[in-house]
């Protein structure tokens, strides 16, 4: 979601305009700028997850109860989705590097602040200014990525691009449960300050400022603070509707709210001289594509990981720690496939690819219903489904990013990122609510079937992804 600069919406075009096929930057630069941004991106990603196994820590350490334990994760999800699309339009405007800069900076410092918190209030503020830096860092990261490949080497560097933040989110509970093994939870958070303030450091010297656009200004507060609140009351609605009931008043308030929100921004955007929501971004049909099938296939994505984890420790007895490196394997192999997934994409097109890891994925799933029993069997039965799970992710989630972003014009990719990965976070959300709907109350007597139950409802999700995607997307014209 985004800007256009003048009241009437401007008639886009299906593909980002033709830019020089050169790089603007010497090749070894290159290699060191998707090696900064994925960096910088990894961590972001690491947060929304590595938190998940210290609950049980985190809750001895203060004496708090599940109820306000649960702000420790949802502080930093909720400001992460509602803030992505704002900063995004601000990188455009003031500069990637130095929104860049300061999202690593700021990010460092409230992650001290979360190691080092006295009570849970203090750690659950520091976790919302988390969210609030991290979604800075996204989208300025991958439109300082962009500008340094040509046309024809993009879509490689933005599938490792890419591949960092689903590696991030695979592997956050084992390098937690890793964490609180042999440390503390506050090293959960700590570990974050010195890898940004050397990544920030790094880029003092390396990055380039760019902007998009140049008539300055700030975006329309309003609208700015429209499209921050808008995700924000939806995510709330989709955490805690399974926790509380669909028809709690709280749950349908925020609901409402967040859905009545989305015309009033439209609107807005329509009217402001400095729009918050480029509508015109809207109008790229690959560019919806892209978001739609981000949405949908993140659902299953992130429902699997829960629940392979959950399943893990509550049906196999597995440890926090054993249950987070058994599912490990699919994140390794996610960080070898994503890169090949952007060559793939350039040479055979981004639609078989994506449907290929769609497919994949939806096999990992289904073999997770049809081969995995109450007895642990974990290389015969569970091994192989990571593998599959591992090439869908690498192949599916790196193509959608990078047909995203060839879809966008140059001087929108800071805000054409922000809204890809904002559609990526409410696909997490919503499959953590998939995944509880679907997996009701069981009992020792049932668990087993409603587990198979769930795998094969994440099964399809993918499916839908794949034919969602080949019916909107449009293989665009090969460059070079």
């Amino acid at each position: 979601m985004s800007s256009p600069s003048t009241p009437p919406i401007p008639s886009a075009p299906r593909a980002a305009p033709p830019v020089a096929s050169a790089p603007s930057v010497p090749d070894r630069d290159a290699r060191r700028i998707l090696a900064l941004t994925s960096l910088g991106v990894f961590i972001v990603f690491l947060d929304t997850t590595i938190v998940n196994v210290a609950f049980d820590t985190i809750s001895t350490s203060f004496d708090a109860e599940i109820t306000r334990l649960v702000w420790v994760l949802n502080a930093y999800t909720l400001v992460f989705a509602a803030f992505l699309i704002p900063a995004g339009q601000l990188a455009d405007t003031y500069g990637r590097k130095r929104l860049f800069q300061i999202g690593l900076v700021g990010f460092a410092l409230s992650s001290a602040l979360c190691g080092l918190a006295p009570g849970l209030g203090v750690l659950i503020a520091a976790r919302a200014a988390q969210g609030v830096f991290g979604a800075i860092i996204v989208p300025a990261s991958l439109a300082l990525l962009l500008p340094a490949f040509p046309l024809e080497r993009r879509a490689a560097a933005i599938s490792t691009w890419g591949a960092m933040a689903a590696v991030a989110t695979a592997i956050g509970p084992t390098l937690g449960a890793l964490l609180i093994e042999y440390t503390t939870w506050r090293w959960v958070f700590l570990l974050n300050v010195p890898v940004c303030l050397l990544t920030a450091a790094w880029g003092v010297r390396l990055l380039t400022e760019t902007r998009g656009s140049r008539n300055g200004g700030f975006p329309d507060p309003l609208g700015v603070a429209i499209s921050a609140a808008a995700p924000a009351l939806l995510s709330f609605a989709v955490i805690y509707g399974p926790r509380l009931g669909w028809g709690d008043p709280r749950v349908l308030a925020t609901a409402v709210a967040g859905v009545g929100l989305i015309p009033v921004l439209i609107l807005r955007s329509r009217r402001a001289a400095r729009p918050a929501l480029d509508l015109s971004l809207f109008r790229i049909r690959n560019f919806q594509a892209s978001n739609v099938a981000t949405l949908v296939f993140s659902v299953a994505f992130f429902a699997v990981l829960l629940s392979s984890l959950l399943f893990l420790q509550n049906v196999w007895h597995y440890s926090v720690l054993k249950s987070a490196l058994a599912v490990s394997p699919s994140a390794l192999v996610t960080a070898l496939v994503a890169p090949l997934a952007g060559r793939l994409a350039e040479r055979f097109g981004y639609r078989p690819v994506f449907v290929t890891g769609a497919l994949f994925y939806a096999a990992g799933a289904a073999a997770l219903a049809l081969r995995t029993g109450a007895s642990p069997h974990w290389a015969a039965h569970w091994l192989p489904t990571l593998v599959l799970n591992g090439i869908g992710v690498g192949l599916a989630l790196s193509t959608l990013n990078s047909a995203a972003a060839k879809a966008l014009p140059p001087e929108r990719f800071g805000v054409g990122t922000a809204i890809n990965n904002s559609f990526r976070q409410l696909g997490a959300l919503l499959g953590v609510s998939v995944f509880v709907a679907v997996l009701g109350t069981p009992t020792s007597a049932t668990i087993l079937g409603d587990y198979h139950r769930v795998w094969w409802v994440l099964a399809v999700i993918p499916v839908i992804s794949a034919g969602t995607y080949l019916a909107t997307h449009r293989e665009p014209e090969a460059t070079g």
